[in-house]
């Protein structure tokens, strides 16, 4: 089935609920999910984006705004008649059915039977890959095939949309990594759109076709994870997406003075650079590593005080006059021995990869270039 957008699948339009508490859960939210799309509803505990699920779920009604599903207003219509199923992260198998009925349950319930009945969940099963365990108990099921069931029982009516509350949250992480692979390998073939919420960044990023960034009940940012990882709206965006060293310091229109001692030149003029307070942002994987003997321009030099081996990378802590820098750099099968601690090294960055955000913490532009050479990742380290 294709899974090219052909309009909206659901939206929210101006829509708020409160629960009693000082501040609304959700906040004037304005979203919209298109046909095909994997969308995902991202942010920190108590951001109201379950219960912005919820309500497209038709479990919780909004105080204002509008909920559509398919172009049509669903407001005050109950779950049960929403073209909409819902997958939780407990699975909620039926232990005496077996795989195959608990996949046919919800055919059952809409007097599917016989012949056509088989064919639909025997589909469905392919498409989980869980064809040659139709006949099998839950309880013979590891969690991830678990998952899948239950994957299997939400799509084989073929809703609208698809909403998912941290189905992934129970497996392990090896699985939960390959969960994601499947889910979104199975989404494309069923041409669902599905609306995801998850506290996880790499889950979003991993799967996402668009991402909504929601922080106290409010919705910050909309975008693909590319754009959302590498052009984040807001300071809090760029510190929640991955890792970032958040370095504070202050402009003056022209140039950016940081607390760590490096002096930037500001972004174009009438990006939003002001006089005062402002944060650069670079993440880990941009900092560029040099001994503290080489002629750096624009880097400023520090000493390492953790370095700690994940595998694919290595991360080092400088201290940068009493400011922690964060540094990502590569395993690479050319790489030379890890930097020890106590080294003095330079640590500067290209002007591109400095993001500048003023002191609302939103998003003013990116360094600009000085003319200057920037320094390159070097691989044969003296360092002292």
């Amino acid at each position: 089935m294709s899974a090219a957008a052909a309009g909206a699948a659901a939206e929210l339009v101006g829509v708020t609920k409160r629960y009693g508490g000082a501040r609304p859960a959700v906040d004037g939210v304005d979203l919209r999910i298109e046909e095909g799309e994997f969308f995902s509803i991202l942010g920190p505990s108590g951001c109201g984006k379950t219960t912005s699920l919820r309500m497209l779920g038709g479990f919780v009604r909004p105080d204002e705004g509008e909920i559509r599903l398919g172009g049509a207003s669903v407001d005050g219509v109950p779950p049960h008649k929403r073209n909409v199923n819902t997958v939780f992260q407990s699975y909620a198998l039926f232990g005496h059915l077996s795989v195959a009925d608990n996949v046919g349950f919800g055919l059952r319930r809409r007097k599917v039977r016989g012949e056509e009945m088989r064919r639909r969940v025997d589909e469905m099963l392919r498409v989980v890959s869980l064809a040659e365990r139709r006949g099998a108990m839950p309880s013979e099921l590891s969690g991830g095939q678990q998952q899948r069931v239950a994957l299997a029982r939400a799509l084989v009516n073929m809703p609208e949309l698809l909403l998912l509350d941290e189905p992934l949250g129970a497996l392990d992480l090896k699985l939960r990594r390959q969960m994601q692979v499947e889910l979104k390998q199975i989404q494309r073939e069923v041409g669902i759109a599905f609306a995801y919420v998850t506290h996880d960044q790499e889950e979003a990023l991993t799967m996402s076709d668009r991402i909504a960034v929601m922080n106290d009940g409010k919705v910050l940012q909309v975008d693909t994870p590319t754009t959302i990882y590498n052009n984040p709206a807001s300071l809090f965006v760029a510190q929640f997406i991955g890792s970032t060293n958040a370095l504070e310091g202050s402009g003056d229109g022209a140039t950016v003075q940081l607390a760590c001692g490096a002096r930037l030149v500001a972004p174009a003029p009438g990006t939003g650079v002001a006089d005062g307070p402002l944060t650069a942002c670079v993440r880990p994987e941009k900092v560029i590593l040099s001994p503290a003997g080489d002629d750096a321009p624009g880097a400023v030099t520090g000493t390492v005080v953790e370095s700690v081996y994940v595998g694919s990378g290595t991360t080092y802590k400088v201290d940068v006059n009493a400011t922690s820098i964060e540094v990502l750099e590569a395993n690479d099968s050319g790489a030379a021995a890890a930097i020890p601690v106590g080294s003095r090294v330079r640590v500067g960055w290209r002007p591109e990869d400095c993001l500048i955000f003023d002191g609302n913490g939103k998003a003013a532009g990116r360094c600009a270039e000085d003319g200057t050479k920037v320094p390159q990742p070097t691989r044969s380290r003296n360092w002292i």
